[in-house]
């Protein structure tokens, strides 16, 4: 996805750009690539390049990531080859969850209890759709 605004100025509070704003473009920009796919194969393809996004913006372990569809090579090998191409994204989500952790903690919240409401917030908005 390409942006008019950066992952700093999204960090420092100067663009407003929310985890839902993130998720809509992804969803879009998966569905204006891959043609004629299926609304479901569009949606399952936009969750696969989320969880990589979030794994990378998170530091997490993109081969965990990759161990948990080790019962789909097909979908391993599509998120290896998404690696480079899906890191500027995974920058950007990581600047909107920093964003969200530091309003937490501005508004006077201790530090991990923010995560803790980062996460759960993170949680929610995926069992919503968003």
């Amino acid at each position: 996805m390409e942006w008019e605004f950066t992952p700093e100025q999204v960090v420092k509070g100067q663009v407003g750009y929310a985890l839902e704003d993130f998720r809509r473009d992804l969803a879009m920009e998966v569905r204006g690539n891959l043609g004629p796919a299926s609304p479901e194969q569009a949606a399952q393809t936009a969750d696969l390049l989320y969880d990589l996004c979030y794994a990378m913006a998170t530091k997490g372990d993109v081969d965990a990531l990759l161990a948990t569809l080790a019962y789909d090579p097909p979908a391993c090998e599509f998120l290896r080859e998404m690696v480079e191409p899906m890191r500027q994204n995974g920058e950007m989500l990581g600047a909107i969850l920093q964003r969200l952790i530091m309003d937490r903690v501005e508004a006077g919240m201790p530090l991990e209890q923010a995560l803790d409401s980062v996460a759960e917030h993170h949680r929610n908005s995926l069992s919503n759709g968003q």
